[in-house]
């Protein structure tokens, strides 16, 4: 029973890891491996050191050392500071005795107790290029989204042209049926001429199908690219029919708060904005001293040399000390300083210009975006009409020419119009989803087609029947 259980677990998880991709999850794949993602995360990881470093800058900064040093001359006396002991003791000479070595430790550290507000503007700083980060890794995130729905969509689109190419195929065989069974029967309503044509329209057809097939393999290479799926694995995506556009959009000034609220460009520049004001702060702080708490800590010994034991006698060969210290810093480098203050001044002003470009940009992005989805509506309910105008007049046109009482001509230029007219249909339909998807990107949350609408929908055209015969 277990072994049975387990069976049927391999195969249900060999079916779901086979099945084709849908758009939700090329979505997922390509907002977590798109090679721009993970550049962004890497950007995010260096902001978010740079902020560790700025928010540990109080902690001391200890410097520590430990020397072995030799040979040292011998240097011998009573311990108090009296006179040499020894003759090699004595100074200026070649005499240097029993030679000895010498060993060195020792450490030093100042921990910071005021600064006149450096280090809060260092770490404020440091958190805002954390936030600016996260933004932008929020931005590529979404760039990679837009990208592959347009990939996607454009799949949909080369598949639902190579339907509609099919489609025509058919029927031109179909009349190809018809006129030789015309000819068969020496009806003088066809010739040659019209198998010709027929012909070559069929051929033209075969043109647009190959061309549909390259797009569908573009758009498969630009899904992989995208997703990061291995060059070496086979890439299935599920096939997807064209939703319908009905709906209306808010209107401009609305998804504009949206977006002022939601863009991650938006919240990177203001996070910016707000680190260049913390290092304006910071370079003007420059002027004024820090104070903070020394300690030190010495230990030298030395084989050849007798240690003293009098606090008045100086001894450079052996010590032990301790201590700290009250002290205060500061670097008298005033042209440095106003030019590192000017230079910061500069860059807020800079950054200060580009976040109000940006805000431009971004209600120009979204007014462009937004007239884009209008206008692809517009094209797919004039087309819907116009498609089924074309099936009419192609149901009409196979009947007379089935009947004889009709010519090649209008029959194929029906048909070119109808698949000229279904098309152009599936064209509108994948640019409204592709400028929703601008749209979205463009207010930084999804946008979504609500009713009412201005154009009242219209019923579903009526499929093309070819008469009995």
């Amino acid at each position: 029973m277990r072994a049975l259980s387990f069976l049927l677990l391999v195969v249900t998880a060999g079916r779901a890891l086979g099945a084709p991709l849908t758009l939700p999850e090329l979505v997922e794949r390509a907002r977590k491996n798109d090679a721009r993602v993970k550049e962004s995360q890497a950007q995010l990881a260096w902001f978010r050191a740079k902020y560790d470093e700025a928010r540990w800058a109080w902690f001391p900064r200890v410097e520590s050392y430990v020397a072995v040093a030799g040979p040292t001359p011998e240097a011998r006396n009573d311990g108090l500071g009296g006179p040499p002991r020894t003759a090699a003791s004595l100074m200026y000479d070649l005499d240097f005795g029993q030679v000895g070595v010498q060993f060195r430790a020792g450490a030093e550290a100042v921990l910071p107790i005021y600064t006149f507000g450096k280090l809060d503007a260092l770490e404020a700083a440091g958190a805002k290029g954390v936030q600016a980060g996260e933004a932008l890794a929020v931005r590529a995130a979404d760039e990679a989204e837009l990208q592959v729905s347009q990939a996607f969509w454009g799949l949909s689109l080369a598949r639902a042209g190579i339907g509609v190419i099919d489609e025509t195929v058919k029927r031109l065989d179909d009349a190809k049926a018809t006129l030789e069974r015309l000819r068969s029967l020496d009806s003088e309503q066809v010739t040659q001429m019209d198998v010709y044509k027929l012909d070559f329209y069929r051929q033209q057809a075969e043109v647009q199908r190959a061309a549909a097939r390259q797009g569908e393999a573009f758009a498969l290479a630009a899904i992989r690219l995208l997703v990061a799926h291995p060059p070496n694995e086979p890439l299935e995506v599920a096939t997807e029919a064209l939703p319908e556009p009905r709906g209306g959009l808010d209107p401009v000034d609305a998804l504009l708060d949206q977006a002022l609220a939601h863009r991650p460009e938006l919240r990177a520049i203001e996070a910016g904005v707000a680190a260049r004001e913390q290092e304006v702060k910071l370079r003007e702080r420059m002027y004024y001293p820090d104070f903070g708490i020394a300690g030190f800590a010495r230990w030298i010994w030395t084989t050849s040399a007798t240690r003293q034991r009098s606090p008045f006698a100086y001894d450079p060969y052996n010590d032990l000390s301790a201590g700290l210290a009250l002290v205060s810093r500061y670097t008298w480098d005033f042209p440095q300083k106003s030019a590192l203050l000017d230079g910061a001044r500069a860059e807020l002003d800079k950054m200060r210009a580009q976040r109000d470009f940006i805000r431009a940009g971004v209600r120009l992005e979204l007014e462009k975006a937004w007239g884009e989805v209008s206008a692809a509506q517009v094209r797919f309910e004039r087309q819907t009409l116009a498609e089924k105008s074309a099936r009419r007049w192609a149901t009409a046109a196979f009947a007379a020419f089935d009947l004889g009482t009709g010519d090649t001509r209008d029959l194929v230029e029906s048909f070119s119009a109808l698949a000229s007219a279904s098309a152009q249909r599936a064209q509108a339909q994948h640019d409204v989803q592709v400028a929703l998807k601008a749209l979205s990107r463009a207010v930084g949350q999804p946008v979504m087609l609500q009713v009412p609408y201005d154009v009242s929908p219209l019923p579903p055209p009526a499929a093309v029947t070819s008469p009995a015969k």
